[in-house]
């Protein structure tokens, strides 16, 4: 088995580093104290188009997106590496077109809807957001009471949606809704494109979350839509969200793989500086313990990561790696950047180093895209059932 990626594909790993390092890390200070002052932990437009115009003549739009899009075509796996580097800066800054979103519309989008929405989103001229959870369905979509009736050309919709990141402002939003609940995942949940300012589609409010971060509620009151703003098949809306899903899972995967490593990397510098009762942290065993714990676990991750990527890259069942990797990935940076802050002492549980966002990110991500709870359940089902 070849563990190296392709030549190319070392080379943009390197080019996204070089990147993060010259154009992300800079701006940590400056992002760090705006949400120490209450500000969020959000860019501002004018940061935000400095970078986009950056990395664009870098040519990292549309890294994953096909090339008749104007994209590089870059496998899963190509993309493992360059969210890494990503997941080692807490700017929040993400490359255009976000991937699973660009994914879903490729398995389901019409000519129209290619042109309408796909073309500009891969073009990064379009901002993106998907509703799937709602209050009380927990990690379990299938279980949504947001309604589709058909109404002769059209359908209403009504419901509720929460926990969606970017609603405010995406130009549109990709809906998930019943339109057969008895049938439920089993050939009930229908998607639908919802263009920004649609009546009928009203955010309700912005949630606070931990680290500045911030989603949003969202209230389906009658909207209105033609049955051209079907996404996909009536009916067949599940599986394209969990190819989705799967595709932000293994990124989340890299993003805590590059975040981890980032604090093994500032433990490893911090350690032989910081003395003890006379002797250096790097040589108290429960240091150095920790960090071989960490470089151990952050090469199983990795590797568990592009084995998963490989399986999704190549069309194979991904169900239980993916799992496994979201469960794994999210605990094992969770301890690794406490174990970093614990090294630091006073000074880690600072708003001043990177390592509490990076923990509130993390922490995240523990919950978000399904929770570390129900990955192992799938996992457990799918190997006591011969298919793990």
């Amino acid at each position: 088995m070849n563990f190296e990626l392709p030549h190319e594909h070392r080379m943009l790993a390197d080019l996204v580093k070089r990147f993060v390092d010259e154009e992300l890390m800079p701006l940590e200070k400056t992002v760090l104290e705006r949400e120490a002052a209450g500000q969020g932990h959000e860019l501002t437009a004018e940061e935000h188009r400095r970078i986009d115009a950056r990395s664009r003549e870098l040519g990292l739009w549309g890294l994953d997106a096909p090339e008749e899009l104007g994209g590089s075509n870059l496998p899963v796996s190509a993309m493992v590496a360059v969210n890494e580097a990503m997941g080692r800066t807490i700017v929040p800054y993400y490359l255009p077109p976000d991937s699973p979103n660009l994914r879903m519309l490729l398995l389901t989008a019409t000519a129209e809807q290619r042109a309408r929405y796909l073309e500009p989103y891969t073009r990064g001229e379009m901002v993106s957001a998907i509703a799937i959870s709602e209050p009380g369905a927990g990690g379990d979509p299938a279980a949504m009471r947001s309604r589709a009736v058909r109404d002769g050309d059209h359908w209403v919709l009504n419901g509720r949606k929460i926990w969606i990141s970017r609603a405010a402002k995406a130009d549109f939003t990709i809906v998930m809704a019943a339109t057969d609940r008895e049938k439920g995942a089993r050939g009930g949940i229908s998607a639908f494109i919802v263009d920004k300012g649609t009546p009928g589609f009203n955010v309700l409010r912005r949630i606070p979350m931990l680290g500045g971060h911030f989603t949003y509620e969202i209230a389906l009151e009658d909207l209105r839509l033609p049955h051209t703003a079907m996404l996909g098949e009536e009916g067949k809306g599940f599986a394209p969200m969990q190819e989705r899903l799967s595709i932000r899972r293994v990124q989340m995967a890299a993003w805590c793989t590059g975040r981890a490593q980032r604090a093994l990397d500032m433990m490893v510098e911090y350690a032989p500086q910081r003395a003890t009762f006379g002797v250096p942290l790097s040589e108290r065993q429960a240091i150095q313990w920790w960090i071989a714990d960490a470089a151990t676990r952050i090469h199983a991750c990795r590797l568990m990561t592009h084995e998963a990527a490989w399986r999704v890259d190549t069309g194979r069942d991904a169900r239980s790696q993916v799992s496994m990797i979201k469960a794994y990935a999210t605990e094992m940076a969770w301890e690794i950047i406490d174990r970093a802050m614990q090294t630091f002492g006073a000074m880690g549980m600072t708003k001043e180093l990177p390592l509490q966002q990076m923990a509130n990110d993390v922490r995240l991500m523990r919950v978000y895209e399904g929770p570390t709870e129900v990955h192992r359940w799938v996992v457990a089902r799918n190997v006591l059932s011969g298919r793990g």
